[in-house]
């Protein structure tokens, strides 16, 4: 699951000119696992064929940062604007200090970086937690919003996150 982890964070990262190349990456890693979620990728990849990188960035920035239902961060889907989500905040710079873990210069709570983080295994409690009360409803917010603009290209980035992590399509429980 690292390889994945991984993988779905440089697809929900700022775009990058690598995009369509990692979307690739991650769309072998899914078919090679027989995971379904290889099908909202795919269809994720085919619309990145067809647009230029500023349109690209356009969409991203249109997606995450200009609708804070949307918003990137686990923390403000969970918490909104609050105390409650510097708290939360606090927290993970500590659990990832402790895992010699840096966000970098992006905000520790970025779904990117919470990725990346879950992405260097071995689990423990702390990264249960975190995938668990943090990730997954998050994830689930933002899928929800954006299954009601299904035009939107990202909604299948979210989806195939969701599904990658198990999840069943339609009612948001384990699918095991």
């Amino acid at each position: 699951m690292e390889t994945t982890y991984r993988l779905f964070a440089s697809l929900l990262d700022y775009p990058t000119e690598d995009l369509s190349r990692h979307a690739r990456e991650c769309l072998d890693a899914l078919l090679c696992a027989g995971s379904p979620a290889a099908g909202p990728l795919d269809r994720f990849s085919d619309h990145l064929r067809g647009a230029s990188q500023a349109r690209i960035e356009e969409l991203y920035t249109r997606t995450f940062d200009l609708q804070a239902v949307c918003s990137p961060y686990v923390g403000y889907q969970l918490f909104g604007d609050s105390y409650k989500r510097g708290l939360f905040m606090a927290r993970l710079n500590e659990g990832y200090r402790e895992k010699g873990f840096s966000p970098g210069s992006e905000l520790p709570d970025h779904i990117a970086v919470v990725l990346r983080f879950l992405a260097l295994g071995p689990e423990d409690e702390f990264s249960r937690a975190l995938l668990d009360e943090g990730l997954v409803p998050a994830l689930d917010k933002m899928r929800q919003t954006l299954e009601r603009s299904s035009d939107n290209p990202y909604s299948e980035v979210i989806a195939a996150l969701w599904l990658a992590l198990g999840k069943s399509e339609r009612t948001g429980v384990d699918d095991a």
